[in-house]
């Protein structure tokens, strides 16, 4: 094997070993070719790429539970991949190690209709599985706009557009399977929906990152298909007055399913990608699910807090291929927003802040972004305060990429000192270390017991949320 494939941390333990056992047991599944690791060290981030030293493509649980051990024995880190969709660096090998490629466990298990829930492998995304249940009347709910898999997204606690109805990942998983460091399967439940059996442990995974397991096995919660669903779209005159109408809808109890904040530069672009005609000003896409005199009833309401917010004219449709298309463009915000400005890298980050505290944060963000000289798009899941800047940053001007980062260091302790979070899906991963201890103090000491606890060789996926050993 090539001197690059050496493992650059000096207590972890002979890769070339590791390699040739990998090797053996699974063939062709192993990879240690140059472009291979690159991608499996890729996010759409602008974290520096640090690929694993090999490449593993498992297909069961066993397999994962295989390589984990061998692993063990050798202490070298293991890293999981599922799409390569996250923002913060999850994927990155730095202390290299092999990468276990999830994509191939993508089978739905089980569907268990009357129970509303199902059975998956963690490979399987969110499209596939709701392609699956289309002819059941039953869907999954969670949608962070990529087509991410659900082992990752239950690993980053992943939520999206319908988290203000359906909640996040945590909310939607009944149970799960994993492999620990050592190479034991450990399931945490069963399918009942509640239980006060001993500690929680599903939940202690879910948002783990893998860093205390491999996710092999999901147990979900699945939503009735509603028979009614309308979408619309209102502009505002500010930022302020779009986000007092998140605020309102809230706090009146619209049971609103999605409601989405664009900016203005955010719907300039969205009109340039996906070929829509919006007017350019900060703007709220919205969705009802209900009964066909529910969802009118509520896109009623909100018609009239528009209306007290100072927004233009509320437009709604129950047509899916309208609202298909609408979502669609919110959908590919982010490579609409690359394309402001070409050749640019860009700096997604995320926040989320109390319902009450969202004008505030959005407003003062915005005003950042203005006074600093930046092209950065604004959206957001406004229903529970969450929202995201892409700050778009020539990364050949070593000035422009240290005023970038000085914007988001400010931007993740606004939220925190305005009681909120430094991450409200994107996770933690690389990026977002530098804020913990600021948001949750001596809960990170308490995070690192946890880890050297189940993960005493710190193997599984090494240099994520808390620095070891700090």
């Amino acid at each position: 094997m090539s001197a690059d494939l050496v493992a650059p941390h000096a207590e972890r333990g002979d890769f070339e070993t590791v390699g040739a056992v990998l090797k053996q047991r699974f063939g062709e599944r192993f990879s240690t070719a140059q472009a291979v690791r690159e991608q499996h060290g890729h996010t759409t981030s602008w974290i520096k790429n640090q690929p694993p030293q090999g490449v593993v493509f498992v297909e069961t649980t066993e397999d994962v539970s295989d390589v984990v051990a061998i692993c063990a024995d050798h202490n070298v880190p293991i890293i999981p991949y599922g799409t390569g969709t996250s923002l913060e660096g999850h994927v990155n090998a730095p202390e290299g190690g092999v990468s276990l490629d999830m994509s191939r466990m993508n089978r739905v298990l089980t569907v268990n209709a009357e129970d509303l829930d199902c059975v998956v492998e963690p490979g399987v995304t969110r499209k596939q599985l709701n392609d699956y249940l289309r002819d059941t009347g039953l869907f999954f709910p969670i949608d962070p706009g990529a087509d991410a898999s659900l082992g990752g997204m239950a690993a980053t606690r992943a939520s999206g557009t319908n988290a203000v109805r359906y909640g996040t990942m945590r909310d939607n998983i009944i149970n799960l399977t994993a492999v620990l460091p050592d190479g034991r399967i450990l399931k945490t439940g069963n399918r009942a929906r509640k239980s006060s059996a001993g500690y929680d442990l599903a939940r202690l995974l879910i948002g783990s990152e893998g860093t205390l397991g491999i996710i092999t096995e999901l147990t979900l919660k699945l939503q009735g298909i509603p028979q009614a669903i309308s979408g619309g779209v209102c502009p505002f005159p500010t930022i302020e007055d779009a986000c007092n109408a998140v605020i309102l809808t809230i706090q009146y109890g619209i049971p609103v399913a999605r409601i989405e904040f664009l900016d203005t530069l955010q719907v300039k672009a969205c009109n340039a990608y996906s070929n829509l005609q919006l007017s350019e000003q900060p703007t709220l896409f919205l969705e009802f699910h209900g009964s066909d005199a529910g969802v009118a009833e509520q896109a009623e309401m909100f018609g009239e807090i528009a209306n007290e917010c100072n927004g233009g004219a509320f437009v709604w449709t129950a047509h899916a291929e309208e609202r298909t298309k609408l979502w669609q463009a919110r959908h590919d915000a982010y490579w609409a927003s690359i394309g402001l400005r070409p050749g640019c890298e860009g700096i997604s980050t995320d926040v989320c802040v109390p319902i009450s505290r969202l004008a505030e944060c959005v407003t003062e963000t915005f005003r950042d972004i203005e006074e600093m000289g930046f092209v950065a798009p604004m959206v957001g899941h406004a229903g529970d305060g969450n929202f995201h800047v892409l700050v778009l940053v020539d990364m050949d001007d070593a000035d422009e990429v240290a005023r970038a980062s000085t914007f988001v260091s400010q931007l993740n302790r606004r939220a925190i000192a305005m009681d909120g979070t430094c991450t409200g899906e994107h996770g933690i991963g690389q990026g977002k270390m530098p804020y913990l201890e600021a948001e949750i103090g001596h809960g990170v000491d308490l995070i690192r017991q946890i880890k050297a606890a189940i993960d005493p060789q710190n193997i599984m996926n090494p240099g994520k949320i808390v620095p070891h050993g700090d």
